[in-house]
């Protein structure tokens, strides 16, 4: 009896073992295979948060929208970090990264996306932005020419030449203003299509009405301001690089107006896809994106 109370007891603590090692075994498998943030100063000394997978160049930068965050990204790291090294950023006022400033300029959003792209030492990259992150890639690839081969626009560059005009713009804003969190949810709404997935979709929409008010505000006049001004064209002709865009077919590309700024410029649109379309349509939205990347290096190869 004792013998078999002996021979029990250990076979209990040898499985005991060899759970335990299984589990911290998983537990580093799950940590390796996810990159805690990094943070490097911005121009303004305002911390930004990022995060790095896999190798390979080009370096795939990935910066999200207004009032989103890295987050928005996160069907796209295992599907791209297998053969590039991507890099997700949080923007100023967004996600990890500070909130001190008092005005949130695509300029200064650019000068954040040029000081992460600075310390993972990327030498070629192609920068690939969601909605308000096209402008601040344009403005990023306008500091550091030299690294930047291509831009990527996700649901943005639809028009670059569109006539926005002041009354316009504060009819927009108004409902931002007065309430926030409301406003902020009937906005995004409207950028949703109504049969998307629904827990997607909710989430978004608190996600985004959750941001700082302030924040939200400043960065959201300072990106029309680009449109009243005329700069969301005009600085294109300054970068002689490809364009691409992969959008949702909710609003129309204008391909004619864009071409008379852009390098080069051409858009994938994936049927039945709104806003958010990395996260709603991710199969569908991978796939395309893989075929811009591949357009935009055969473009840059020929010009090399």
């Amino acid at each position: 009896m004792k013998t078999i109370n002996k021979t029990l007891c250990l076979r209990i603590i040898t499985g005991g073992i060899i759970f335990l090692s299984a589990l911290c075994l998983t537990a580093l498998t799950i940590q390796a295979q996810t990159s805690l943030p990094r943070f490097v100063f911005s121009k303004d000394n305002t911390p930004i948060s990022y995060e790095v997978y896999g190798s390979g160049e080009p370096t795939l930068v990935f910066v999200h929208g207004w009032s989103c965050d890295s987050r928005y990204w996160r069907n796209q790291i295992d599907e791209f970090s297998e053969s590039n090294r991507i890099v997700l950023i949080d923007l100023a006022g967004h996600g990890h990264s500070g909130t001190t400033r008092d005005v949130y300029s695509m300029k200064a959003f650019g000068e954040d996306v040029k000081a992460v792209v600075e310390a993972t030492g990327s030498k070629k990259v192609i920068l690939i932005g969601h909605s308000m992150g096209g402008p601040v890639n344009t403005q990023a690839a306008k500091l550091m020419p030299e690294r930047v081969k291509g831009l990527i626009g996700i649901d943005t560059y639809s028009n670059v030449e569109y006539p926005l005009t002041q009354e316009e713009a504060d009819g927009w804003i108004a409902p931002l203003r007065q309430d926030y969190q409301t406003g902020a949810r009937q906005f995004v709404r409207g950028m949703i299509y109504p049969y998307s997935d629904t827990l997607i979709s909710t989430w978004i929409m608190a996600d985004m009405a959750a941001a700082p008010s302030a924040i939200a505000l400043s960065a959201m006049e300072e990106l029309m301001a680009l449109s009243i001004n005329g700069e969301a064209a005009t600085i294109f002709e300054n970068l002689p690089i490809p364009v691409m865009a992969v959008h949702g077919d909710m609003w129309p590309i204008d391909f004619e107006g864009n071409r008379r700024h852009m390098h080069s410029f051409d858009a994938i649109v994936i049927k039945e896809a709104d806003h958010f379309l990395m996260l709603n349509k991710p199969e569908e939205f991978n796939k395309a994106l893989r075929q811009a990347i591949e357009e935009i290096l055969k473009i840059a190869k020929k010009e090399e």
